[in-house]
């Protein structure tokens, strides 16, 4: 028995999909993704319409979306991240329904409880056999963890493998199992090896951010969890790295050792992990090659799923386990809402991932972010869109201020301990005001009524919609 077919073109036929359906993709092929374009071109060509694409996200390499949308090929996206040409594009009213924009967590949550349903699943697989047997670790195009296909490819009404790297039957090592599989394509290339992992992911020399993460090294070895078991997530971002660095070099001097680093896996969290920092590692993506080296070859190293990773609709996720977690934003308002959705002109170029579900799940959530960026303020009265609420927030971290959010009547002792360790701490508003005198007051953002995109929070309620611009 084998699963192989002729083409991409004869597994649509096979799976049945019709008009009005959805389709569902995973992003660890990143910028280099081919398969969502190139099964996306085949469903035009059979004539398939009114489509929803359901991808964990979309990037700049699937801007040939805008055409088929123009088409009536594609009427739906949901996504946890979309990229800027492709949001841009949303946001001056390309699609007629708005976009779903989900969590890391969310997403297989809704998929597990049929609020969110698939009929047919796109594998982007690395290696597999002809029985669907597969994995990101080994291959041409390897990109570590498929940690975010797992829901697809258990939730789907039909599952389709499309892979690079043929082998044969059973492939050993594998991360998503034959049981779940339907179809099996071998096609010339899933993705551009360059677009998929970079070489090295790079600690920042600026000295902006790397004040900033002496800032919330700091912050952590204040609040008292930089300690023997401590665990942590960092964003692959510069001065998340370089705070990790700091994090790395007071753990080495204390002999900490940590009980895992999360997330988004960097070089860098394998050098923790490689130095003693950490115990294991959990990863539901790999940033670079390196990380995709130590998934593939050290045991400690552990792939999971999302909803492992993240997920709301399980008896338990990794995120409820986790210390500090250092997060990014485009925006933070004055209740410490952020926004990761939109940048200050109101388009969208990002998305929650799982900044709202670390946020929510960590002792202590950390913002690392400048006061200004593009000569914008970066602290506002009111986020254009809130991606993350403020209640999950706990410190912001900026080159001028420490703010500590004790809006919520939390954190009154964290911010004593800083104030103790002799960190600038500072009101929140006093950041909003240091910013408007270094860049001035924006102009507001026009919009208009209509609604392009609805934020989900993790738990699947609307916590904010984002509206066209004009």
């Amino acid at each position: 028995m084998s699963k192989l077919v002729k083409d991409i073109s004869e597994a649509i036929r096979l799976s049945g999909l019709k008009d009005g359906m959805t389709v569902s993709f995973h992003h660890h092929m990143r910028n280099g993704d081919h398969v969502l374009n190139m099964v996306m071109a085949e469903i035009a060509n059979l004539g398939i319409k009114d489509i929803t694409i359901n991808a964990s996200s979309i990037f700049d390499v699937h801007e040939p979306v805008t055409e088929l949308i123009k088409k009536g090929v594609v009427t739906g996206i949901e996504c946890n991240y979309m990229g800027g040409k492709v949001g841009k594009a949303i946001c001056e009213g390309i699609l007629e329904k708005p976009v779903i924009f989900r969590t890391h967590g969310g997403r297989p949550s809704d998929m597990e409880k049929g609020t969110s349903h698939v009929d047919v699943a796109f594998i982007a697989a690395p290696t597999s056999d002809d029985m669907g047997n597969c994995t990101g670790k080994i291959g041409k195009s390897a990109c570590g963890s498929i940690g975010y296909a797992f829901a697809d490819a258990m939730n789907a009404n039909k599952v389709v493998i499309v892979t690079d790297n043929l082998v044969p039957y059973p492939l050993s090592d594998y991360s998503i199992s034959e049981v779940y599989a339907d179809y099996v394509v071998s096609v010339p290339e899933i993705g551009d090896p360059k677009g998929i992992v970079s070489g090295t992911t790079k600690i920042t020399r600026d000295p902006v951010g790397l004040r900033m993460a002496e800032y919330a090294a700091k912050v952590i070895d204040a609040s008292g969890l930089l300690k023997e078991g401590m665990s942590l997530q960092t964003g692959a971002g510069g001065a998340t790295l370089a705070a990790a660095k700091f994090i790395k070099d007071i753990m080495l001097e204390r002999g900490i050792v940590g009980s895992f680093g999360m997330g988004g896996i960097t070089g860098y969290m394998v050098d923790m992990l490689e130095a003693g920092c950490f115990r294991s590692l959990i990863d539901v993506q790999c940033f670079d090659l390196d990380a995709v080296m130590s998934l593939r070859e050290d045991p400690r190293h552990m792939e999971v799923s999302a909803t492992h990773y993240a997920g709301v609709s399980g008896k338990s996720a990794a995120v409820d386990s986790l210390d500090v977690v250092l997060l990014g934003a485009t925006q933070i308002d004055v209740n410490f809402n952020v926004n990761v959705h939109t940048d200050s002109n109101g388009y969208i170029m990002g998305g929650s991932g799982g900044h709202s579900d670390t946020a929510a799940g960590s002792k202590l959530c950390i913002i690392i972010a400048p006061l200004t960026r593009a000569r914008l303020p970066l602290v506002v009265d009111r986020c254009l869109t809130i991606s993350t609420p403020g209640k999950d927030v706990d410190v912001v971290v900026t080159q001028r201020g420490i703010a500590v959010n004790t809006k919520y009547g939390k954190n009154e002792e964290l911010k004593k301990a800083l104030i103790a360790a002799h960190l600038p701490v500072c009101s929140i508003e006093d950041l909003k005001n240091k910013a408007e005198e270094i860049s001035g007051v924006p102009a507001p953002v026009k919009t208009s009524d209509r609604v392009v995109a609805k934020v989900l929070y993790r738990d699947g309620t609307v916590i904010d919609t984002i509206k066209a611009v004009v």
